[in-house]
């Protein structure tokens, strides 16, 4: 059994590109190998920034000849459709075979295809992934009409046998596959020529090719973090850079340089994302200061001087862009400590979104609503107003212009300069968090006032002028929002009247609420309770993550004030716990046999049985047993959930189990004496009324 190797060699490939077109590569050929009928034992996909490669292990060295027998018209049926059948099969009249079936004599064919040698079949299939590569970008060149994400140079593609190497015919616009490669562009470069995978493996190595990407990464953290050790100082984590600079290099060497002074006192964060952005550099940190400090700069060769001519270029054009940061940081102070006013103002003339007004809009909306929130997170109304309209000043900053992704930090920064309180400054900070679903949330009261009150309005808002998430498509992060807004409040245990706070904003959108017989109210409250609903659904899914069934979640958004996210969760994880035991688990059947006999019993009667029940009229001791049960328990349920403590009214619930299953074991409800019957009936609506008060049990599957 031959073993596949394959390898496109091209000009540099972008390192975003990289890794999905490994898996592409693999995917292609592999899929398209096994439709034709070669089977393999393993593959495996590499990138470097001038090769993709793919190694297949154990490929059948040919197809399987296979046989397909196919059913044809019967034999007395025109001649027109039998000779339609014999061009698709490829056959003669002579190869059909007359059999008799219920139906009369039909003809049947037997189509053998023969097997094809895998290296036709590689050759058929690599070509057809190269020409049809899903790259996101392409090009061509020269006079041919090959597209590739960059200049295609060579093919290597080789069966490996017991016996050596056979190259793959095959021919792609003048590309001839062979069994050679190049090696590093400035190391070595010159051709290398590879019986299998080892030995391509160890030849590029030699050649200053390490072709594995998470090789490259480990050496580059392995080298970055010593040589900063070696100085006091730790490299900032990167896991994304690190990914991106691997696929920058195929021979890194890394290299540690110095942040002039002047600079030092920058923000850290304005020195990590202007060396990242611009420069792919890692920041080397001062753990005793915060401060940023050093570089990690990662070249693709080594030199004479050992890097020292690479290093002194890359800091003359890093102090060029930090001259520039330092310039914004500067002004940025100016405009910071005279009170932000050029900002607010130029806020006005900033589009939020052409139907829901500018950013000052929002801001003004932002600043009424975190006043009325603040008393219920417990932060001071002022300083909520104050931080909302603080909060996305620094989005006409110079700084945040040319760091988009800063926007945020550097209003704490610029709100700090101003002599602000710190909880208002944080606010700017945290109000967009969380931005992702490990993200943390904002915890400081003012900061919690603010943060809802940025994603409530931005969730009313489009609901307002009715452009909601659909499908996949959700322009305006609106399902982050709602998590957000559920997150906030169930990590931080907080209690918030959410209809009456999407009511308030949707007010400052212009849905009027007016007078209640008014008939467009309808409309208007059907917004919110639409809102709701969505935020109940992304709440499903928040919950859902945690190991929560969807019935459970159902039973208790049927629950009245299910706008109090928090209550609701605490409700969903006690009965998601009450399930889990035997006692809950037994007690939903029970509950639903007592729900089911009530409600045949109640639509034959024409009556409700909700009321009346007496135990002087119980004639066994299962019966007594099951009021004093009930009375037991209501005595606990009812307190308990007054105090919004789901445990104990769910472990009180669950503690009916016996005494149900022993009722309905011992006793007959439809009883022929019409007074114990009815006495039996509003029993069962005892239990009923008992059990929904904890939770719509109905819901619950199973």
């Amino acid at each position: 059994m031959p073993d596949l190797l394959i390898e496109l060699f091209s000009e540099e490939i972008p390192a975003r590109m990289q890794t999905r077109a490994a898996g592409d590569l693999k995917k292609l050929v592999t899929d398209g190998l096994v439709e034709a009928g070669l089977t393999y034992a393993s593959a495996a996909a590499f990138s470097t920034p001038r090769r993709l490669t793919l190694t297949i292990e154990g490929a059948l060295a040919a197809s399987p000849t296979t046989v397909e027998e196919r059913k044809g018209p019967k034999a007395d049926a025109p001649e027109k459709a039998i000779e339609g059948f014999l061009r698709g099969a490829g056959l003669t009249r002579d190869d059909l075979e007359e059999r008799d079936t219920p139906k009369g004599k039909i003809l049947f064919a037997k189509i053998t295809k023969p097997g094809r040698p895998a290296a036709e079949i590689v050759a058929e299939v690599l070509e057809q992934t190269i020409r049809n590569f899903p790259w996101p970008k392409s090009m061509r060149w020269g006079s041919g009409t090959l597209k590739w994400v960059r200049p295609l140079h060579s093919i290597l593609c080789i069966l490996v046998t017991e016996e050596g190497a056979e190259v793959v015919p095959m021919d792609v616009d003048g590309i001839k596959a062979g069994n050679t490669t190049q090696g590093h562009r400035f190391m070595s470069p010159g051709a290398i020529t590879v019986r299998n995978f080892d030995d391509y493996t160890t030849k590029l190595q030699r050649a200053h090719v390490v072709l594995d990407a998470s090789e490259r990464a480990d050496a580059i953290w392995h080298d970055a973090t010593n040589q900063a050790f070696a100085q006091g100082l730790e490299v900032v984590e990167d896991a994304g850079l690190l990914a991106e600079v691997a696929g920058l290099v195929e021979w890194p060497v890394v290299l540690m340089g110095k942040i002039d002074d002047d600079f030092l006192g920058l923000p850290p964060e304005v020195l990590q994302t202007s060396m990242k952005e611009h420069q792919k550099f890692f920041s080397v940190r001062n753990p005793k200061t915060g401060r940023i400090e050093r570089f990690i700069t990662v070249a693709n060769r080594e030199t004479a001087d050992n890097g020292a001519t690479i290093l002194a270029g890359n800091q003359k054009v890093l102090s060029a862009r930090l001259a520039d940061a330092k310039f914004f940081w500067e002004n940025d102070l100016r405009t910071a400590n005279a009170g932000m006013t050029d900002w607010l103002d130029a806020l006005k003339n900033v589009t939020f979104h052409n139907k829901l007004g500018t950013q000052a809009d929002l801001v003004d909306r932002m600043a009424t609503l975190a006043r009325e929130i603040a008393p219920a997170v417990g932060a001071d109304p002022d300083q909520a107003e104050r931080a909302a309209r603080l909060a996305k000043a620094d989005l006409a900053s110079e700084m945040v212009y040319e760091f988009p992704e800063l926007q945020g930090l550097m209003g704490r920064y610029y709100i700090e300069a101003m002599g602000e309180d710190k909880a208002i400054a944080a606010a700017a900070q945290d109000h967009y968090a969380p931005l992702g679903p490990s993200d943390d949330v904002p915890t400081a009261p003012v900061s919690v006032a603010v943060a809802l009150a940025e994603k409530i309005d931005k969730l009313t808002g489009f609901w307002a002028i009715d452009e909601k998430p659909t499908g996949s498509k959700d322009p305006f992060a609106l399902r982050r929002a709602a998590l957000g807004v559920i997150r906030i409040l169930v990590e931080n245990d907080l209690t918030l009247d959410l209809s009456e706070a999407s009511r308030s904003t949707l007010k400052g959108h212009g849905v009027d609420f007016g007078n209640e017989t008014d008939p467009d109210n309808y409309k208007n409250m059907d917004i919110g309770l639409n809102l709701l609903a969505f935020i109940h659904d992304r709440l499903k899914v928040y919950l859902r993550d945690q190991g929560i069934r969807h019935d459970i979640i159902d039973a208790c958004i049927a629950m009245p004030n299910n706008d109090d996210l928090n209550l609701l969760v605490k409700r969903a994880r006690a009965l998601s716990d009450t399930l889990k035991t035997d006692d809950g688990e037994n007690l939903i059947q029970g509950f639903k046999r007592a729900n089911n006999i009530l409600t045949q019993a109640e639509e034959a009667d024409g009556v409700e049985y909700s009321y009346g029940a007496d135990p002087k009229f119980a004639e066994t001791d299962e019966e007594r047993a099951l009021f004093a049960a009930l009375d037991t328990a209501e005595a606990q349920i009812t307190p308990a959930m007054q105090a919004q403590d789901f445990t104990t009214a769910m472990s009180a619930m669950a503690g009916l189990r016996a005494p149900i299953d022993a009722f309905f074991t011992a006793v007959q409800v439809n009883s022929d004496n019409a007074t114990v019957r009815r006495n039996r009936l509003n029993l069962l609506s005892r239990i009923r009324q008992i059990c929904l008060a904890v939770a719509d049990l109905t819901r619950i599957e199973g």
